[in-house]
């Protein structure tokens, strides 16, 4: 099954959260995995701000660098284009979302109309639910 990954699940995977070990096993388990574009500044401005705010963590922070890199180059990351900002611009089921919520909603919804069924990967309990009211299958249950 083809999966869209929001910042929440990539950081709790990459950092090492408590959630960790089932998003590791979403996926091990996908066909094919997608992020948008904001997924990747999000992450990475996570790192910088992480080393920033302790420098005895830098030389840990530049291994999930890495980790990060070689993991997103098997992605498909999906632009902010115009597609995605009309939709993320539009309603959503529950509108007490963010900007960045939207955008990855939005991401979501765009992927899903070029490749077909794919299944939300989130943490975040806004995303979640939008993500079900508009007929996703989220992840983790």
């Amino acid at each position: 099954m083809i999966r869209y990954l929001d910042s929440s699940a990539v950081l709790a995977w990459l950092l090492d959260e408590p959630a960790a070990v089932v998003v590791a096993d979403v996926l091990e388990r996908s066909t094919g995995v997608l992020v948008s574009d904001l997924t990747m500044v999000e992450t990475d401005r996570t790192l910088h701000r992480l080393a920033a705010q302790d420098a005895s963590r830098v030389a840990g922070i530049d291994q999930l660098r890495i980790r990060f890199r070689e993991a997103g180059a098997t992605w498909t990351s999906i632009p902010i284009g115009h597609g995605v900002v009309e939709r993320a611009r539009g309603s959503f089921p529950d509108d007490h979302i963010r900007s960045l919520d939207a955008i990855h909603l939005a991401s979501a919804l765009v992927a899903r109309d070029n490749v077909g069924e794919l299944e939300l990967v989130s943490l975040d309990g806004r995303i979640r639910a939008n993500g079900s009211a508009l007929g996703f299958r989220v992840l983790p249950a």
